[in-house]
């Protein structure tokens, strides 16, 4: 680790636990008031990031590329290139400045170690009740958002946006995520086991209705945040959903943007 990035500031998000070093005491304090809830003072970390902010973008002319070549997970972006070496816990990024580009490379790691370990992150909205998750997806405009937005005061929103699931001890949860939507706000940093998957679309009324397999394992897998064409971590990801499928109740669920919904979610 460069001795000259002197700044630091830990993140932990479902269970993973990244320490960012930087030369900047600006950088860091934006990073503590943007991760609010999920910043960490153990100094324990899976990941050490060393953050170089740019005056200009890295690549201006760069579309998203993830690649996996030799064991590194290689990250680039018209404002981000980021080299990790998943086995050493190190990453190099140069961005830059501000949260927005660290916060999209700190979602992309997330996804590749989740592929790795069997979880995913998720095009959904999720909430914890009676010591459950339930967990909302959709694509844009299917209500993420709003039914969120319209939850009951013993709900607790896990994310409006980017649901985080990860598979411990044997069973799936649902974790708390930083990863907002249009609700502009973080989710509670909590987990829960997954009670059921429900796929949203908005309707002249409020059912839940069965979905078969094949159907749940195609919007799944459409609404499943992944860049990299690696064809292990592919096939890995593959495996996990039709495991979480086959341990967790998928429903389809019709709503009326009104707060009585929630008397569905129980």
């Amino acid at each position: 680790m460069n001795t000259a990035a002197h700044h630091q500031i830990g993140i932990e998000v479902g269970g993973l636990p990244v320490l960012v070093h930087t030369q900047d005491q600006k950088f860091c304090d934006q990073l503590a008031k943007y991760y609010a809830g999920f910043v960490s003072h153990s100094g324990v970390a899976r990941f050490h990031f060393e953050v170089e902010q740019l005056a200009q973008a890295p690549d201006p002319g760069a579309e998203i590329s993830v690649e996996v070549r030799d064991g590194i997970w290689s990250v680039r972006r018209a404002d981000f290139t980021a080299e990790c070496n998943p086995s050493a816990g190190s990453a190099k990024i140069r961005q830059s400045a501000g949260t927005h580009s660290f916060d999209s490379v700190l979602r992309i790691i997330h996804t590749l170690a989740l592929a790795d370990e069997g979880g995913f992150l998720l095009h959904a909205a999720s909430a914890l009740r009676n010591g459950r998750a339930f967990i909302f997806s959709g694509v844009s405009g299917a209500g993420k958002t709003t039914l969120a937005r319209m939850a009951p005061s013993d709900a607790t929103i896990l994310t409006d946006e980017v649901s985080y699931v990860r598979r411990l001890d044997g069973r799936f949860e649902a974790c708390g995520t930083p990863f907002a939507g249009e609700l502009a706000r973080a989710g509670a940093n909590t987990s829960a086991p997954v009670d059921t998957l429900l796929f949203l679309q908005q309707g002249p009324e409020n059912r839940i209705e069965e979905m078969n397999k094949q159907e749940a394992l195609q919007r799944l897998l459409r609404n499943i945040l992944f860049f990299a064409a690696d064809p292990g971590l592919v096939s890995k990801l593959f495996e996990t959903a039709n495991k979480f499928l086959e341990s967790i109740p998928v429903r389809r669920l019709t709503f009326r943007p009104e707060p009585d919904v929630w008397s569905l979610i129980q």
